[in-house]
């Protein structure tokens, strides 16, 4: 069954191996089955949610789309463009922000985290952004969202604000709920330092992260230097319990291989660390400095990336603006 697939990423600069297996990977697999009619966004509203260097903003707009590019996303194929360029995302999201509920983005947990112990200083925009997420996906009809553990609770926050829409302004199924696409293989990748935290390029530590510009030798020497524990490695899924450095890097092996956790534990089961890091370093380069080469080449082409991002925009523009024009009918404008 064909699937219509909205997703996006933010363009936050210093793309990671987290951003890679975490979203660009899945991304390009789900354009190459057969059928599928996917979209996929450089969500730079999102991005100003917190303070940016405007330069810099543009500078990371065009490297997200070189790392989609580099990665396999074919623009001929897919959609791909930048938020900023379709004004309906902004549009649609205040009215749907007039459908949405307080006690909804009270529930939100990720603005917690987010705006930390200081929330009287965060901005508007980030408390709201969920709104807009819901926009984003709603205004393209799309069926399907390939999300990760810590965004399921915005796509919940979509479905219903779709269906309270449907509802209030009596005009069922205009408004599609779409469905969560999880990844079956370990998404949400760790730092390099700390298996409790997530990978980010926030961190003070550069040895925390594999970067997608990071060159062969930065590789293997981030993860030779990679904190593990002084255990061998486990023998099944139950032992990798309060060890999270070692189920970080195993499943950082899995998802690069395309395999599951167990059959990794059992490749490597009863070895040493230095052993594996050795393999794993070897795959990380096998697999990531293509990516890094090609990023690079595709960089030294602004003039070409951004008629990528133009020419998307255009496709973006004709789903998003005919919805938009319904929608503005349906709310009496």
């Amino acid at each position: 069954m064909a699937k219509k697939i909205f997703s996006g990423v933010q363009p936050s600069g210093n793309l990671h191996l987290g951003n890679y297996l975490g979203a660009i990977k899945n991304f390009v697999n789900l354009q190459n089955e057969k059928e599928n009619q996917c979209i996929y966004c450089v969500v730079d509203l999102h991005a100003i949610t917190v303070k940016q260097n405007p330069k810099e903003l543009k500078d990371s707009i065009r490297e997200t789309t070189s790392a989609f590019l580099a990665s396999g996303l074919d623009y001929k194929k897919s959609i791909i463009f930048n938020q900023s360029l379709v004004s309906a995302h902004s549009e649609g999201s205040w009215i749907l922000g007039c459908v949405a509920r307080m006690g909804w983005l009270n529930r939100m947990t990720q603005f917690k985290e987010k705006a930390g112990k200081d929330k009287e200083k965060a901005s508007v925009g980030l408390y709201i952004y969920p709104i807009l997420m819901a926009a984003d996906i709603l205004l393209y009809d799309a069926t399907h969202v390939p999300v990760g553990e810590d965004q399921k609770q915005h796509l919940e926050l979509s479905r219903d604000i779709a269906q309270k829409f449907n509802i209030e302004f009596n005009s069922p199924n205009f408004l599609t709920a779409p469905e969560p696409l999880i990844q079956k293989n370990f998404s949400r990748i760790m730092s390099l330092k700390d298996g409790t935290k997530k990978m980010s390029k926030s961190d003070p530590s550069d040895f925390s992260r594999i970067n997608l510009n990071d060159s062969k030798d930065d590789i293997i020497n981030k993860i030779k230097k990679a904190k593990t524990d002084p255990h061998p490695l486990p023998d099944n899924e139950k032992e990798l319990k309060d060890r999270p450095e070692a189920e970080n890097l195993l499943g950082i092996y899995s998802s690069l291989n395309n395999q599951n956790l167990t059959d990794t534990i059992n490749k490597f089961s009863g070895k040493n660390f230095s052993e594996f890091k050795s393999s794993l370093a070897e795959l990380v380069v096998e697999k990531i400095s293509p990516i890094s080469d090609e990023m690079k080449k595709i960089q030294r082409d602004n003039k070409f990336i951004d008629e990528v991002l133009k020419n998307g925009s255009e496709k973006a523009n004709s789903i998003a603006s005919k919805k938009m024009d319904q929608m503005r009918k349906i709310v009496g404008f």
